[in-house]
């Protein structure tokens, strides 16, 4: 099998063999559990990958993640519950059926007003009335997406702030009362008062359009640069962390933030 000639259906026979008899004994062995973690974690690579801008990991990570589907159809074939095929003829149908301002005669006037007749037609297709507005939120999601999904809920339903000033005036309450917790110094309410402002500030976010996931994940990134940075040059000089005055560090530190910001 010639490397440009591989198709789509090259990598489904190509994962049919690995798990068949006198395939990979690995690649046998798993299960729609068991391959969980690496969905996730492919995931988190393609996203890595997308954060360096590198358009070949990019295209790499891409394939890793598309390697997922592709393996728990195999499974699932295997089982006789359904097939690759019958997962793209599923997302084309849905696809279809969710963009009728594309594929048939309704008008849509922004992407706004595309979601929420998405989230209509989503409703009308599971065939049931849901219980409350904040339902269909899956429950494994990261803490700060699963908070962003929620409160998106809850302002499309009218529950939400007008003005961004409310927001921040949140935030601020919020932070007051995580202070008068810790001179409690019990952990629990401490614990509380801080879920609380991770909260609004998560509502600050999309109430400004921000991820708060995303944001906070750009952040740690250009954290660990900067740390970088200060243990480089340290080490350059003979020196170590635990022997250096924060001063230093932090001079280091703010050399680390300029040179982040010429793109060097």
């Amino acid at each position: 099998m010639k490397a440009e000639s591989n198709s789509f259906e090259d990598l489904v026979e190509i994962m049919r063999k690995l798990r068949a008899p006198g395939g990979c004994p690995w690649d046998a062995e798993q299960t729609h559990e068991s391959l969980t973690r690496y969905l996730l974690e492919e995931t988190y690579e393609v996203i890595e990958a997308i954060d360096n801008k590198d358009p070949d990991h990019i295209k790499e990570e891409l394939g890793d993640l598309l390697l997922q589907p592709v393996f728990h159809a195999a499974i699932a074939e295997e089982a006789g519950s359904f097939t690759i095929t019958d997962v793209i003829q599923t997302l084309c149908d849905k696809l279809i059926r969710r963009h009728p301002h594309v594929f048939g005669d309704m008008e849509i006037s922004d992407s706004s007003a595309q979601i929420e007749n998405w989230e209509k037609i989503k409703k009308a297709e599971k065939g049931e009335e849901r219980k409350s507005a904040l339902s269909g939120v899956p429950p494994h999601l990261p803490s700060l997406l699963k908070a962003q999904k929620i409160t998106e809920k809850a302002a499309r339903v009218g529950f939400d702030w007008e003005h961004v000033d409310q927001v921040i005036a949140k935030v601020m309450e919020e932070l007051h009362e995580f202070e008068e917790a810790m001179i409690s110094r019990n952990n629990d309410h401490m614990e509380a008062e801080l879920g609380d402002l991770l909260f609004a500030i998560v509502n600050l976010g999309r109430f400004l359009s921000i991820n708060p996931e995303e944001a906070l994940r750009k952040t740690i990134n250009r954290f660990q640069s900067r740390f970088q940075h200060v243990e480089n040059s340290l080490q350059r000089k003979g020196f170590s962390m635990s022997e250096t005055s924060i001063d230093e560090m932090d001079r280091l530190w703010e050399e680390a933030k300029k040179l982040e910001r010429s793109g060097k």
